[in-house]
């Protein structure tokens, strides 16, 4: 949803760093038609993702346009674009935060945005952002939607199928007449003009980023922060306040923007949020049904989010809209590589120096490498740096650290490995030295070196997955 305005998030440590970023997984169908595809995309096997960028210092990588992302699984996904933003707004603020994605009843997809550029929480628009899309390859008839007339914002915005009503429900947060932030829901046949405003949830509190499933074993769930954390109300009807929250609330520091999602593959849900301390890290929790109440972190090892990314919103797609939307924008020229043992932490150089720091990292393109073939043989692999571009990873001493290519044959085999499969899991990959080949870049405490690996604990630290 929209960027975090509720006083606490305001006094927290990084008070200007907001909004939600779930990285999912969608629904399986009956879900996906509850959110509102109407007619069932059979083929539907992929997952498309909409949201933002942010660094965390609002330099470099920030950019309040609207950003896409594929996934065939849900969990590890591939900007398109390059990471850039695929349309921006021209009107209102000329920028958005909380982008989200729904396939509509007649298939096509509607995306809907807070008209907020940058982090002023004081900013007020009675207005979201609208873009239609037959396909995601070309986002038309953007407009603004007018949802009331109060002196406040309308934040995060989403919505949902009301089969009852025969009309969308688009749900937002705004501070109304009780003085803070509530749930308030505008109905709407074409996200053209909408119903005159009402309260859909107001606990009494603060609340932010609602974010629904409909109709799951005749419950309707609403996720929303509350305080620095995610939790949840329902209810057997769609009716504005009718809801009752019910479940125990999960964070990881200042966590904002739930997203919950149905495995399309199992019987898991995923619960995903967004923190703001530090900004813009996804965290995702799991559970066997959102009717427990309880969910379990997720080992970050199983997702990937778009580097910056932040408030994102997800939807199914089909194998030809996935591999379209590819064949259209490609994947990044870029890389980035996870640790398989502290996931949370990526390769990077640092004043030229090749270790693993945590997600995220300020400059960001000190984490970007393009892999290209290798200097010394072209079946290796040299990493070259993004952002120092005449630079590649090389080892000396047994230490990586990034320099010059000189030219030299020394420099080329120092600069060259052989992508393995990963020693710790064959999902993975691990990276054996050319003219060094008994031993594997592995990191040690935090530095990059090559090192000959036996035991478990080096071949996890020798194995990395090679992402965006």
């Amino acid at each position: 949803m929209p960027p975090h305005a509720t006083l606490e998030s305001k006094m927290s440590a990084n008070p200007h760093l907001s909004r939600r970023g779930l990285l999912g997984m969608t629904a399986a169908v009956p879900l996906a038609l509850a959110l509102g595809a109407g007619t069932a995309q059979a083929a539907d096997s992929a997952y498309a993702m909409v949201y933002f960028t942010e660094s965390t210092n609002l330099g470099d990588g920030t950019d309040y346009g609207l950003h896409l992302a594929v996934s065939p699984d849900g969990l590890n996904w591939t900007p398109l674009n390059q990471n850039n933003p695929l349309v921006t707004p021209t009107a209102g603020a000329l920028g958005l935060r909380d982008p989200f994605l729904m396939r509509k009843q007649d298939g096509t997809f509607v995306v809907l945005a807070t008209d907020l550029k940058g982090t002023d929480w004081n900013y007020n628009s009675q207005y979201i952002h609208v873009w239609d899309s037959t396909d995601l390859r070309t986002f038309t008839g953007y407009r603004r939607l007018k949802l009331h007339d109060m002196t406040t914002h309308s934040w995060a915005p989403e919505a949902f199928w009301d089969a009852g009503r025969g009309q969308y429900a688009v749900i937002y947060s705004a501070v109304n007449s009780s003085g803070h932030n509530v749930i308030m829901v505008n109905y709407t046949s074409d996200f053209v003009t909408a119903s005159a405003p009402q309260v859909f949830f107001d606990p009494g509190y603060d609340v932010i980023d609602g974010d629904m499933a409909v109709g799951v074993n005749g419950y309707n769930y609403l996720f929303f922060k509350k305080n620095q954390t995610l939790v949840s109300a329902r209810s057997t009807t769609l009716n504005p306040g009718s809801f009752t929250e019910y479940s125990a609330g999960v964070a990881h520091g200042g966590t904002e923007a739930p997203t919950v999602v149905k495995s399309l593959t199992s019987g898991t849900w995923w619960l995903w949020g967004d923190t703001y301390t530090p900004n813009g890290v996804f965290y995702a929790w799991q559970s066997s049904s959102p009717a427990t109440g309880t969910w379990t972190a997720l080992d970050q090892k199983t997702y990937t989010q778009p580097v910056n990314s932040k408030h994102c919103g997800i939807a199914t797609i089909t194998t030809a809209e996935y591999n379209n939307l590819l064949a259209k924008w490609g994947a990044p020229a870029w890389n980035r590589l996870k640790s398989y043992n502290y996931p949370a932490r990526y390769v990077r150089h640092s004043n030229y120096v090749g270790r693993i720091d945590e997600y995220p990292i300020e400059p960001y393109k000190d984490s970007l490498w393009t892999l290209v073939p290798g200097l010394a043989d072209s079946s290796g692999v040299s990493f070259r740096s993004v952002n120092y571009p005449d630079r590649y990873l090389r080892h000396y001493n047994y230490q990586l650290r990034l320099d010059t290519n000189d030219g030299t044959s020394t420099f080329a085999g120092d600069a060259t490995f052989y992508r393995t499969t990963g020693l710790a899991d064959a999902s993975w990959a691990s990276f054996r030295s050319y003219n060094n080949p008994t031993r594997y870049i592995r990191h040690s405490d935090y530095g990059l070196r090559i090192d000959p690996v036996s035991t478990t604990a080096e071949k996890q630290d020798a194995t990395f997955r090679v992402g965006y």
